[in-house]
């Protein structure tokens, strides 16, 4: 990849790299539900929309560097909201819609958010905050009105078709994403305007083999980063037609939606593939529209990757990235006997194995995956977290705590993360915010967290407990603890797999030893 190609303008916003495909004929969107229901936007369309939004935040008094906390899932609006927010300057903080109240309170305050922009399902988790939030001014709600909350169809319904795009440089905060780490609270990642650059530059083309003809679906939520990646910018920023399912995922549903959508292009989870590779009738779907599967957030295994090169010839190929960055390395297919491996750096000379001194390793050796630190589509910093930001690059290195080694032709292979941080099915959960909520409940005296491998989601979960004297460990009290996890924190982190132990292994320091736990 030619480097000058990557380097951002003083001047830029992400805005501007939709908006140059306005177009009144060629759609941007197109969406469906599970009951059928269906609903297509056009380039002009979501622009003119966006900008309406754009003016009413101004309206508002949200201006440019302003933070605003996002809660909403796979719909129109979506697109609608981040795209006014980057035109307006201001700083879009994603969240999940699985988030709690206590997950919510953390963002709003630590991001200072000056706004709350959701769905009407999600209204109920905000409202059971209990603490104060000083720097909250405006909760925005759409798709229904709500009491007390402002309506975003009013706000954009007395508003101009026409915004002129804030200007912003190349440094100035675009995003602010929010990723769990072992320790402490989940860490906020800055993104500026110039990584939209780099990363569309880098990911969208050599990667996505994206072009204005395609259409594509990315599976994606709103509130991951990944939603950003793929659905957001590299469709939109591509001039692609962007396919947005809303519904829950069933193999069959999903290969059928591939046939009769004609999707060129899919982005899809480990998880997604494992399991529409175990469907039976697999074999009956003709996907012969689909020229690039890719595939990220955890390795994939070979077993799928041949189920699809079997029945559809074609070949999906892993991606590694992380939310500090953008796609660092990729499998291009260039060699098929390299199947199973990471691929190769995107940028190879921004990318090396290093020791824990920050110095190349050499070939076949295992060490850390890691990003020389001038990466044009690198993290700015952690929000105020100015020691973790720093201990996070050794040398000339931000290391991305993966380990792996790499081959003679520069092929990483995946072995493991250098922490304790669990992935399963996409999701990246940290352990201490399991941990938090099983503490709460009065029969646990100790826990300790760690991945479990599993065939369909990757890893899963799971959760040794120490209990409280004179409290036994049964089958009714462990599916107990996951409800109560589940109903504090994200659903999505509850320990699917809960083991009772007498104590945990610790070091001499008083260390829980999660390796020992891992081995079990």
């Amino acid at each position: 990849m030619d480097l000058s190609t990557l380097l951002t303008p003083e001047k830029y916003n992400i805005a501007n790299e939709i908006d140059k495909h306005y177009s009144d004929q060629k759609l941007a969107l197109i969406w469906e539900d599970e009951s059928g229901e269906q609903k297509s936007v056009t380039y002009a369309e979501l622009i003119k929309k966006s900008n309406q939004l754009a003016n009413g935040l101004r309206t508002l008094g949200i201006e440019k560097g302003d933070r605003v906390v996002v809660m909403t899932t796979r719909l129109i609006e979506s697109y609608v909201i981040y795209l006014a927010c980057l035109k307006a300057g201001v700083v879009i903080s994603p969240s999940s819609e699985l988030l709690r109240s206590k997950d919510l309170v953390y963002r709003l305050n630590h991001s200072e958010a000056k706004a709350i922009i959701t769905y009407h399902p999600y209204v109920t988790e905000f409202e059971k905050i209990s603490e104060d939030t000083p720097f909250l001014q405006h909760r925005i709600v759409f798709g229904k009105e709500v009491s007390d909350w402002l309506s975003l169809e009013s706000i954009i319904s007395a508003e101009s078709e026409s915004f002129n795009t804030v200007e912003t440089r190349k440094d100035d905060y675009a995003f602010l994403a929010y990723t769990s780490g072992t320790t402490g609270m989940p860490k906020g990642v800055v993104h500026s305007h110039g990584w939209g650059y780099a990363h569309l530059r880098i990911a969208a083309g050599k990667w996505l083999n994206i072009s204005e003809k395609d259409t594509v679906w990315a599976t994606a939520a709103p509130g991951w980063q990944k939603w950003v990646w793929s659905p957001l910018l590299s469709i939109l920023g591509s001039g692609a037609t962007g396919y947005v399912y809303h519904g829950k995922f069933q193999p069959g549903k999903y290969l059928q939606l591939l046939q009769d959508k004609k999707i060129n292009v899919l982005c899809c989870t480990p998880t997604e593939y494992r399991m529409m590779a175990k469907h039976d009738e697999i074999a009956n779907y003709n996907l012969n529209q689909l020229h690039t599967a890719v595939s990220a957030g955890e390795p994939l295994n070979r077993e799928v990757i041949d189920v699809f090169s079997t029945n559809f010839n074609i070949q999906i190929r892993d991606g590694y990235g992380q939310t500090e960055s953008t796609l660092l390395i990729a499998n291009l297919n260039e060699r098929i006997e390299k199947t199973g491996s990471m691929g190769q750096p995107l940028l190879k000379e921004f990318m090396e194995i290093v020791d824990e001194n920050g110095q190349p390793v050499p070939v076949n050796e295992v060490g850390t995956i890691a990003v020389r630190r001038d990466f044009p589509a690198l993290f700015e910093l952690y929000y105020k977290d100015h020691e973790r930001t720093m201990s996070s690059y050794v040398g000339d290195y931000f290391l991305t705590g993966d380990r792996a080694s790499k081959d003679e032709d520069n092929y990483y292979w995946f072995q493991g993360r250098n922490d304790d941080v669990i992935i399963s099915s996409g999701y990246t959960i940290g352990p201490f915010e399991v941990e938090d909520a099983l503490m709460k409940h009065n029969s646990v005296k100790e826990c300790a967290v760690v991945a479990s491998p599993d065939s369909i989601r990757g890893n899963v979960v799971k959760a040794f407990v120490v209990l409280k004297d004179g409290i036994e460990g049964t089958d009714q009290l462990g599916n107990d603890l996951k409800q109560f996890v589940k109903n504090i924190t994200a659903p999505y982190k509850y320990p699917r797999i809960i083991e009772f132990i007498e104590s945990l292994p610790k070091t001499d320091s008083g260390k829980i030893r999660r390796v020992a736990l891992r081995s079990n």
